[in-house]
């Protein structure tokens, strides 16, 4: 992608982009030389610690695919995809209908740039859509028409907060986005979620972190260390190897094998109601 593109108004391509970086830690094409430079920062912040950021990266996504995939062969055919980022291969309503057809999907974002590209892949598919949203308001996502449309709030779904929740850097509003998202779900219903995880990180890396994303669209970005994350699933019924880096539950996304509970990376875990 480059500057000159024409651009959903509103979008700046010298301020990085939380999902253009991702997409450009994926392999990804959409995203600017802002959205790069920040990013190569994150990935040399990320070699200090031992980490390839990268790695961490696919195998996060990979976590994603098999969450997809777990929920869908359970019987749930409804997903709420918050935060959702730019498409790329295997998106959630592919995975889904793959193992469910009939899916229902709707990805919600606040990143104009994201909302442009879902809404084009999505234009002819009426029971998958992307809405503006915001994570830090989960009862106007729930409540938005669009969203009440395709979804069945009394029935099952599943809700997707995946390397989402670390850009609410303050831990209450945090917590609370969860629990209101908890008191949301059905019984029967999922939380898919991963999160930044501290692990021994020195205090030099974590405000080297923090400094590059706060140039960001973000505005901010917090590791939160295992009981804060392992918190977030209070209340459900944790699936698979619990709350766990996303290695572990997809081991071979990472040709180093699975990351230890010391290491900074991403937890990631699948809570049912």
């Amino acid at each position: 992608m480059a500057e000159g593109d024409r651009l959903p108004p509103g979008i700046n391509p010298r301020v990085p982009s939380v999902a253009r970086m991702y997409d450009y830690y994926l392999g990804g094409r959409d995203n600017f030389p802002a959205d790069r430079e920040a990013a190569e920062k994150m990935i040399g912040i990320g070699r200090r610690m031992g980490n390839d950021t990268r790695q961490i990266a696919l195998a996060n996504r990979t976590f994603l695919r098999h969450a997809v995939r777990t929920i869908a062969e359970a019987g749930v055919r409804q997903f709420v995809d918050i935060g959702a980022g730019l498409p790329t291969q295997d998106n959630v309503h592919q995975v889904a209908r793959r193992h469910a057809p009939g899916s229902r999907v709707v990805y919600v974002d606040n990143d104009p740039v994201v909302l442009s590209h879902a809404r084009a892949l999505l234009a002819r598919d009426p029971d998958v859509i992307a809405v503006e949203g915001d994570v830090r308001d989960p009862d106007a996502i729930f409540d938005d028409p669009a969203v009440t449309g395709r979804i069945d709030l009394a029935e099952p779904y599943a809700v997707l907060l995946v390397a989402v929740l670390h850009f609410v850097p303050d831990d209450g509003e945090a917590a609370g986005i969860v629990a209101r998202v908890k008191e949301r779900l059905p019984p029967g219903g999922h939380l898919v979620l991963s999160h930044l995880y501290t692990g021994d990180a020195t205090a030099d890396v974590t405000d080297a972190g923090r400094s590059v994303y706060r140039g960001t669209t973000a505005g901010g970005l917090a590791g939160r260390d295992r009981d804060q994350i392992t918190g977030f699933f209070g209340g459900l019924a944790l699936l698979g190897p619990g709350v766990v880096p996303v290695a572990d539950w997809a081991p071979d996304a990472s040709p180093d094998g699975p990351y230890d509970y010391v290491r900074a990376g991403i937890l990631a875990g699948v809570g049912r109601a």
